[in-house]
């Protein structure tokens, strides 16, 4: 169970690290229907936890901030399920917190174990974290932060949409944190992702990741802003095209393709991982695609909301 993954690694490093040795856990479930307390328990094996429970499936912003709400500690981090620990990554920062960093993005390792989905998402993940100097990484899959800072960030929280379910508290959060403390990351401070293994999932997890991208960052405050822009104007004349000629659909994805595949190489990927990303990127671009067009509606029903 990935929960229980989670907790094990999660008290295997505080254990290993004394600066951490009075944590507790806090698990936010988030209206499941099955028991998350018996085992959450038997997997802290001692720590402290306690679950705070959503009577409704509310997602993932709002599980955060009943968890963060429920959390006593001055330092909190943010690890979803089917996440782990590297073990050291505690004990490496904790000294560097006592000298005033104290806000950590963890560097994310992958789980492949030759899944061509999860290949997929190693790629994506060295593309995303390519750049250590320039940009901070907009994920907050293993965040550690002062408790009071992320309250703070939290109540600044908006979203364009009614429903926080489709909120993309990843990147405004991540840069509101960002313009009033330096984010730290380095490999010493890490975690595995265990991605999603099956068609379907992959699919549902890439339209939802189109949604909450226009939430996050069609904003002009995003770097992704002009992307968000042109995608909108090239989407709309290439459905055209498309209705047109259908010919252009298949060229479309052997160009997304190809795109990916030089991409990849250039990250200097193995030749597994950059076939594997090559061959869903076409896939991929079309779920966060139309992803993008239903965020890009729910955000004008949001306005014509406020409006009325």
């Amino acid at each position: 169970d990935q929960v229980v993954e989670t907790i094990q690694s999660a008290t295997a490093a505080v254990r290993e690290e004394p600066a951490f040795a009075d944590s507790e856990i806090v698990v936010s479930d988030d209206g499941s229907t099955a028991d998350v307390a018996s085992p959450a328990l038997a997997a802290a094996d001692g720590v402290p936890v306690r679950i705070e429970r959503l009577s409704t499936n509310s997602g993932r912003f709002e599980a955060r901030r009943a968890g963060l709400h429920a959390a006593e500690g001055e330092i909190v981090l943010f690890i979803d399920a089917g996440v782990t620990l590297v073990p050291g990554s505690l004990a490496f920062v904790a000294p560097r917190v006592d000298q005033g960093r104290d806000v950590w993005n963890a560097h994310t390792e992958i789980e492949t174990e030759g899944s061509l989905f999860a290949l997929f998402w190693k790629v994506v993940t060295s593309l995303a974290f390519g750049d250590y100097v320039d940009h901070f990484p907009k994920g907050t899959t293993c965040f550690l932060a002062p408790r009071s800072l992320l309250v703070e960030a939290f109540d600044a929280f908006r979203s364009r949409y009614a429903d926080t379910r489709n909120a993309n508290d990843d990147g405004p959060i991540i840069r509101w944190v960002a313009a009033r403390s330096r984010v730290n990351i380095a490999p010493s401070f890490a975690c595995v992702y265990t991605p999603r293994r099956t068609l379907r999932s992959f699919v549902k997890h890439a339209l939802h990741r189109g949604v909450v991208f226009v939430d996050g960052h069609g904003r002009p405050e995003s770097r992704f802003f002009p992307l968000v822009v042109a995608f909108f104007s090239v989407g709309a004349a290439l459905a055209v095209a498309t209705v047109k000629r259908p010919l252009v659909a298949p060229l479309a994805a052997l160009g997304v393709a190809g795109a990916a595949a030089v991409a990849a190489s250039r990250r200097r990927r193995s030749t597994e991982e950059t076939l594997a990303f090559a061959a869903l990127a076409p896939v991929y671009a079309v779920a966060h695609g139309v992803g993008m067009w239903r965020g890009a509606a729910l955000a004008l029903a949001g306005r014509l909301r406020q409006r009325t």
